[in-house]
């Protein structure tokens, strides 16, 4: 019999996501991880089988635990204002660092972050009774809102001009 696991994996799991989600894939060095996470490498590789593998089920989570639940808060938005309230208070930094570094050379990633994406457009575009194009761009308004860090200012001017969608 092997020996027992010195580590919670869910714990693991949870400060990769902070860590990832702060720092970026390139960012973390599987020593970092070791560090960080309180994990041997052995341990480490046994259980996520790479770095890669520790990051897709760290993204897997923040989807999961961050925006899923922003998808189905969303669902129940009365107006654009709300919606752009509710994605720029998101935690939502590994997602947007995904579809910026990992999307674009890997495909499983790529995969989630515009699974996840689409989810967030399809309950805007419920809620406010709008197409999923114009939910699209909600979303992307809202998201570079988050990037530009003034998610109250800008979120506010611009759902000012969006009022008449409502």
């Amino acid at each position: 019999m092997g020996r027992q696991r010195a580590f919670d994996e869910d714990e693991v799991v949870r400060a990769a996501v902070g860590l990832f989600g702060s720092r970026a894939y390139d960012g973390v060095s599987v020593d970092d991880l070791v560090t960080h996470l309180g994990v041997h490498r052995n341990s480490l590789y046994k259980t996520f089988g790479s770095k890669r593998g520790l990051y897709l089920v760290a993204l897997r989570r923040h989807l999961a635990d961050d925006v899923h639940p922003l998808a189905g808060a969303l669902a129940a938005a009365t107006d654009a204002e709300t919606a752009l309230r509710l994605v720029t208070a998101a935690d939502l930094g590994l997602l947007l660092l995904a579809a910026v570094e990992r999307a674009p050379d890997d495909e499983e990633v790529a995969a989630e972050v515009t699974a996840a994406l689409a989810a967030v457009d399809q309950a805007i575009a419920d809620a406010l009774g709008i197409s999923t194009d114009l939910a699209a761009a909600l979303t992307a308004a809202a998201l570079g809102i988050l990037l530009r860090g003034n998610p109250d200012g800008v979120g506010t001017a611009l759902a000012q001009h969006l009022d008449p969608l409502d």
